[in-house]
Formats: structure tokens, C-alpha cells, sequence
């Protein structure tokens, strides 16, 4: 526990969004465009015992909904015929390459899916609604992450959205080709770029 967990007095209240997932908010502000209530309130650390308790399963609700169907299809379909499986003896690495590359050092990133108007304070709208799209620039096509702000890790009190100075972290958990992993990405104002990684968590 950190200085500033020590000296948190705030009270949170526990929202969670259209896909079952969970964060914390102060209890004294407006719950963001998209989350509701879920009729939690207390202490930071409090909080986050109640969301580790009923937050069991991280996918979000239209994935787990997705594999379920692809799960009924697949058992009512004819079995394919045997294929000769190759040797696992020297499988490489569980997580796919994508997942795998974005998980060391970090990448270059962009603020994406603004509309019309990509701008600081279509940014700010964003994180207002609790939900942003960061772009990995250097994989083939781009890469584009959008996911739910973990509220209690965002920090954007470096952001000047007057002056379009300053910069953001931001940080949300997302399901990427069935991996579940946190996006973290720091991006700067006046730019809308910065730099990002992803942490794989365990399922």
C-alpha cells in the first residue's frame, strides 16, 4: 500500500458497465456515461475486496455470449476429419504473437476514435464517458484497443485541458484474440500520441 492509498479518505462507490465490467468511483460524482451503480460504496481498499469478489469472470459479457454461441455451433456441426497434430515437445509460448510483442518494451500509441474531431477535448469526452481507443502505430495496420478505464488507475491530473498541455495514463482491462491483458498507455495532449505496453493476467 502506497502513501496515497494511506491518506485516501475518499468514499468510492462501485459502477459497472453494459459488458459486466467493474470499477470504483467517488462516491460524490456523477456516475460516467455508461456504468451504473452497483450498489457498493465505502473505502478504495473495500471497494476493490467487493469487485475481486463478484468480478470472477474478466471477458466482457458480448465475448463470453460470443463463445458461447460458437460453442453451440461448433458442437452441432460434423465433427472434421483427423489431422495428423504436429509435436508440442517444443511449443513456444502460450500467449499469440501479437499479445506476445506488445507485452515487452514499450510501443508507440495514439488517441483514436474521436469522431470528426480528434482533439483534446474530444479525449476528455472519453475519459468523461469512461471508455477510450488507443491505436498500437507500429504493428501491420495498426492495432486498435478499446476498453473500459480502470478508474481507480487513470491519472489524469497532469492534463491541462485549457491549455491542451500535459499528459494522461491511462489503463483498462480487455480480451485480445482470448488473452485477458491491462492496456496501459501514456498519452500526451498536445499530440494525442505517447507510448504504451500491454500486461498479460492470468485467467
Amino acid at each position: 500500500m502506497n502513501k496515497d492509498d494511506i491518506e485516501d479518505t475518499t468514499v468510492y462507490q462501485v459502477v459497472v458497465n453494459q459488458e459486466e465490467q467493474y470499477s470504483i468511483w467517488p462516491a460524490e460524482r456523477q456516475v460516467p456515461f455508461g456504468w451504473r451503480n452497483a450498489g457498493k460504496n465505502g473505502p478504495k481498499a473495500e471497494c476493490l475486496r467487493y469487485i475481486k469478489s463478484v468480478w470472477t469472470d474478466m471477458r466482457p459479457s458480448s465475448l463470453i455470449k460470443k463463445m458461447q454461441e460458437d460453442t453451440i455451433i461448433v458442437q452441432s456441426a460434423p465433427p472434421p476429419p483427423r489431422l495428423k497434430q504436429p509435436s508440442t515437445a517444443h511449443a513456444g509460448p502460450t500467449l499469440n504473437d501479437l499479445v506476445n510483442r506488445l507485452s515487452f518494451g514499450d510501443h508507440a500509441v495514439e488517441a483514436t476514435r474521436l469522431g470528426l474531431e480528434k482533439s483534446p477535448q474530444a479525449l476528455k469526452q472519453c475519459l468523461d464517458r469512461g471508455y477510450v481507443t488507443v491505436k498500437f502505430v507500429d504493428t501491420q495496420g495498426g492495432t486498435d484497443l478499446g476498453f473500459p478505464l480502470d478508474l481507480a488507475r487513470t491519472d489524469v491530473s497532469q492534463a491541462d485541458f485549457q491549455t491542451n498541455t500535459g499528459n494522461v495514463h491511462l489503463e483498462g482491462c480487455l480480451i485480445l484474440n482470448y488473452v485477458r491483458v491491462r492496456c496501459v498507455a501514456d498519452v500526451d495532449l498536445g499530440t494525442l500520441q505517447g507510448r504504451g505496453h500491454l500486461r498479460p493476467l492470468d485467467i
